[in-house]
């Protein structure tokens, strides 16, 4: 069964939300609980099954910006148990930032079971790394602390902003609870929509060979 991912909530201290963004009220389901903190890579969200693809929206029709992945879920997608779905960011295309050293053009971040729970943290690194996928770059892990996030500083030229998750696995009820996110302000810079311009690549670095190899590509 295909299913969407969820909105992720802004926290409170989000200078890039919008009227129309949904935001955290309650910080409990985050509170003395062990979280892990990752970049929050400028793509879009991708999710891939044992038999295909979809973006956010379920309907979403071809894109020149999805080749590469619909290649990558066709090696991959024998691996992903049925039933089950992994979760990410398609980087191909570059939105409103420019990556020079990806280390791959689909960075995975959650992986959701039969039952539709999230695994917990460790398990779906373990798992996508299997799969030749990685994960976006740890910035701060350990039991939740508001002051230390708040202190966290990104070099917003490069960065849009940061994903807090609780360590633990959690079902899918509990998503507005478990994860939230910070995001610069003034995010979207260009006049344009990057689905209506000309498709312009993101950078890869010198391991995006490497993570190619475990995904299956031929040597």
């Amino acid at each position: 069964m295909r299913t969407h991912y969820p909105r992720t909530r802004h926290l409170p201290w989000s200078p890039g939300a919008t009227a129309d963004d949904l935001r955290v009220t309650d910080l409990s389901g985050l509170r003395g609980r062990e979280v892990v903190v990752t970049e929050k890579l400028d793509g879009e969200n991708t999710t891939l099954y044992a038999d295909g693809l979809h973006a956010r929206s379920l309907d979403s029709a071809h894109h020149p910006s999805r080749t590469w992945v619909k290649a990558l879920q066709a090696r991959v997608g024998p691996y992903i148990p049925e039933g089950w779905r992994v979760c990410g960011e398609n980087m191909f295309a570059r939105h409103s930032l420019a990556y020079e050293d990806l280390e791959s053009w689909f960075y995975g971040f959650s992986v959701w079971d039969a039952e539709g729970r999230c695994l917990d943290w460790d398990r779906t690194v373990r798992f996508l790394r299997g799969l030749g996928i990685p994960v976006p770059r740890v910035l701060w892990r350990g039991e939740f602390d508001e002051r230390a996030l708040r202190a966290l500083r990104l070099d917003l030229a490069r960065q849009e902003g940061y994903v807090v998750r609780v360590a633990d696995g959690f079902g899918a009820a509990e998503f507005g609870a478990r994860v939230a996110k910070w995001v610069r302000a003034g995010h979207v810079r260009t006049d344009t929509h990057w689905m209506h311009a000309a498709v312009v690549e993101n950078g890869l670095g010198a391991r995006a060979a490497l993570w190619d190899v475990r995904s299956g590509v031929a040597v």
